[in-house]
């Protein structure tokens, strides 16, 4: 399937763009206006992009269907401060709730049944329902352009970080388990973060050997995946084969199976060995098939 962006509708860039880009995470975010008017709206085009200066940006997008600007970023022109809630799985109906079209100046807080709690360095309130919220004043808002669907840069410097304490683990670290973060695909589309879903990838501590160095025969093999291989390639050095095999599954691979058949068995158990973490472990079998003569 080919996409031309020109040629479709905004409507439709939006929802293929927003069902590629996925998942994003939601920024719950309260505003003030300068007669103290509260607004609370979710806005999945948001990230972060800096350390120093601590930089989040996230974009209210002008109407698809009038063109309007958001109460948010009209606010946000009045007070350039925001505070970004961090939306969880436990009050992701509320959020939802926020994105209906009240009129200017009704309070989502009211309408979505959150509560309101001083922030420290900015006008508007916190979500006390949030477990972690981002006090955060607007460096720059930068239009990118005037017709329905187009997005407003808002760029803000996170001032406080507000974290609950129960979903911190043992050692004071954010545990994404505790906090089940809620992310957007398309469409209507949510995922949360569960520890189903969770996986670790370490990374390199030096720079690998890369693909290009691995054996003609391993990085040709029609077992083992891109993902597989690019785990032996973080290896800092070639390995060897050693002189002797202390494997004893590989030993009886090699003792029973013949052929090419011997060259799938031990390619599939190297790949088990990969996905547990054994590279090295993959390595020896990997190099005992070139050894023993198994592949061209």
């Amino acid at each position: 399937m080919q996409i031309d962006c020109a040629a479709i509708t905004t409507q439709q860039r939006q929802y293929w763009l927003q069902s590629v880009i996925a998942p994003r995470p939601v920024a719950l975010v309260s505003t003030i206006d300068g007669r103290g008017n509260t607004n609370l709206a979710p806005f999945s085009f948001f990230n972060l992009f800096s350390a120093d200066p601590p930089v989040v940006i996230f974009s209210p997008c002008r109407s698809l269907r009038t063109g309007e600007q958001k109460d948010t970023l009209l606010n946000l022109l009045e007070v350039p401060e925001a505070v970004i809630n961090i939306v969880d799985e436990s009050m992701v109906q509320q959020v939802n709730l926020c994105s209906s079209n009240y009129a200017r100046g009704i309070s989502e807080f009211v309408k979505a049944g959150f509560t309101e709690e001083p922030a420290r360095h900015v006008k508007p309130p916190m979500v006390r329902e949030s477990k972690v919220k981002l006090e955060c004043a607007v460096m720059e808002i930068k239009s990118l352009g005037k017709n329905g669907g187009a997005g407003n840069l808002v760029i803000c410097e996170v001032l406080h970080i507000h974290i609950h304490g129960g979903v911190l683990d043992a050692g004071g670290r954010l545990d994404p388990r505790r906090l089940r973060p809620v992310a957007r695909l398309g469409a209507d589309w949510y995922t949360s973060v569960a520890e189903e879903n969770l996986f670790t990838v370490e990374k390199p501590s030096t720079a690998g050997i890369g693909m290009d160095v691995l054996p003609k025969h391993i990085r040709q093999s029609k077992v083992l995946t891109g993902n597989h291989l690019a785990r032996l390639a973080t290896v800092a050095v070639l390995p060897q084969l050693p002189e002797r095999c202390t494997d004893e599954r590989l030993g009886a691979l090699h003792a029973y199976f013949k052929g090419r058949d011997k060259l799938e068995k031990i390619e599939r158990y190297a790949m088990e060995l990969i996905e547990e973490g054994r590279v090295e472990e993959a390595w020896q079998a990997l190099l005992s098939a070139h050894a023993h003569n198994l592949v061209g």
